[in-house]
This record gives structure tokens, sequence and C-alpha cells, in this order.
């Protein structure tokens, strides 16, 4: 099935290394490529998103544009999809942990209490923006003890580091919330449908 709507259209590219875009880009059956935008992402966002700067749902399109762009700059001819994801927590944004330590101290932080998060998507084709989009959701986790919050991520593993919540809520990350408003595909890494509808009226894939 993958690539039955592409026949004819230019090059699909997803500027982006990340295994859950591309999963949701193959379960929609996409035929497409994968490059890392080669972006020095923490410091894009120390730049745009300090105190007086760009608030999360700006930060997220700018950060998603830029790595549209840079791969489109390089992939002529073709269609190029970035996408980035920004955790607002009471009035600031929050970083994706480098460590299991870290991630324990983000859920502990986040324990019981309602953040937002911003997911942006950009299209770009000759290395210019041609469409973006940016979603919101709010999600309220539960109170959760600290043993709890150990024994998920024991079970979890190092694929929790690969999200800017600490959490992977498509699978056991689930347990971990009260309340969820918001589009699921957004909150995997993706506002889907938008995006699809998008593609289609750029010729990337049939209408």
């Amino acid at each position: 099935m993958t690539g039955f709507a592409q026949q004819g259209c230019p090059p699909l590219v997803l500027a982006s290394t990340s295994k859950t875009r591309a999963r949701l880009l193959q379960s929609a059956g996409l035929a497409f490529s994968s490059k890392a935008p080669g972006l020095d992402e923490s410091a894009m966002r120390q730049a745009i998103g300090g105190e007086d700067t760009l608030g999360p749902h700006d930060v997220a399109e700018v950060l998603a544009r830029a790595k549209a762009e840079a791969v489109s700059d390089i992939s002529q001819g073709a269609i190029v999809v970035g996408g980035d994801q920004v955790l607002a927590f009471e009035n600031r944004i929050v970083s994706k942990p480098e460590t299991m330590e870290a991630a324990r101290a983000q859920l502990l932080d986040l324990n019981g209490k309602t953040h937002h998060l911003h997911t942006a998507v950009a299209v770009a084709k000759e290395g210019e923006t041609v469409w973006a989009y940016t979603d919101v959701a709010t999600l309220t986790m539960r109170e959760l003890s600290p043993e709890f919050v150990g024994r998920y991520l024991a079970a979890a593993g190092d694929a929790v580091l690969a999200s800017v919540g600490a959490y992977q809520i498509e699978s056991i990350g689930l347990q971990l919330f009260e309340k969820i408003d918001g589009d699921f595909f957004s909150i995997l890494g993706l506002p889907l449908l938008p995006l699809l509808d998008a593609l289609r009226r750029e010729g990337a894939i049939e209408a």
C-alpha cells in the first residue's frame, strides 16, 4: 500500500530521523525518505525561546520551518516535511530530557498538573516554506508516586528520551494521564490530517 497515492508526484522527504514521525507517515501509506536537518536545535531553542522572545507556539513553528527549509535546500525537486514539538509548563518551555534521571525529575515536576504540547509541521519546496500549521494539546497527568514513576521508566527504557515529555502516549505512557484534550496524531509528533490535506494541495499525493 505504501506510496499508493503518489504515482507521478514529486519525491517526499521527511526532515527528521524521528521513528515516531516516520511511522505516522508510513501508516498513512506514504513513500518517503528521511534526512536529518543538521541543525543545532538546542542553540536555536535557546535563541528563540528565551525570556522576552517567542512563545512556545511560535518556537515550535519556527523550528519546524527551519528543519523543512534546511533539508529542502539540498533536496531539489522534492517536497519536504519538517516537524517540531514544544512542551509548555507553568510559563516556561521544558526541554527534552537527556538522561533517565532528568526524565524522572521532569515527570515528577509534571505530576498531577496540566501542561500544553505545541506540535508544528511545515512543508517546504526549493528551500522555502509553502505551508505551516501548529496544533496545541492540553494534557493533565494524574497523581503519580515516585515509585510508580520509577517502575514506568524501567519498563519504558531509554525510548522516553526521544519524547519531549518523557512519555510515550502510544504505549504504556498512556497510564501517566488523567485527561487529554487534543489530536492524537499531533501528540505523537505530526498533525497528520492537516498535513495530508496540505500535501494534496501541493501535489505531493493524489487528491
